[in-house]
């Protein structure tokens, strides 16, 4: 895992952790908040630390919805909760093999080249284990917020896991890396 930089950024997965998961979701009206969101994102903001959006949209792959319907949900997600400084998605299929799609790094790893700074200084919050999966393989600290579809298997494999969003932020943002120095 390296030396750990100091945060600099906070990425979120989108379904079932920024937003309500709305399986497949090609409707921007459907599109709801998950409870503190809002309030939480602000606190990262308000810290100096850019935010970001990791998102598998399988359902693009699957013919579930189209790119075009996947970008306005994601219009939406940033009229509701934004500004992000980057947004990353991947389009495809579980069995696709691509690089991007979590548990896989790629997503993670865009996101640090487009906001340059480096995985040890990204901290990701998502709802299953393929979200922590992904930030460990980026080298990423990581904080898992269930919901009732995380299982129980995810829960005790995350490292780190919060009652909701804004605890999250708030175990980030308390020395983050100080709990990461000792786990080095």
């Amino acid at each position: 895992m390296g030396g750990t930089g100091t945060l600099k950024a906070v990425l979120f997965d989108r379904d079932g952790t920024l937003v309500v998961d709305v399986p497949y979701n090609g409707d921007p009206q459907l599109v709801r908040p998950m409870d503190g969101a809002l309030e939480a994102l602000q606190k990262v903001r308000r810290a100096g630390l850019a935010t970001g959006v990791v998102t598998n949209q399988s359902g693009v792959a699957r013919g579930l919805l189209t790119l075009e319907q996947m970008h306005s949900v994601n219009q939406r997600v940033e009229q509701m909760l934004g500004p992000f400084d980057v947004w990353e998605y991947c389009p495809h299929g579980p069995e696709d093999g691509c690089a991007c799609r979590k548990p896989e790094p790629g997503m993670i790893l865009a996101a640090c080249r487009t906001l340059g700074i480096t995985p040890e200084e990204v901290a990701f919050v998502g709802d299953i284990g393929a979200d922590m999966e992904a930030a460990a393989a980026a080298g990423a600290r990581a904080v898992l917020v269930p919901t009732s579809i995380t299982r129980r298997a995810e829960i005790e494999s995350a490292g780190r896991v919060a009652d909701d969003l804004g605890h999250a932020v708030e175990l980030l943002l308390s020395g983050a890396s100080e709990e990461q120095d000792a786990r080095v």
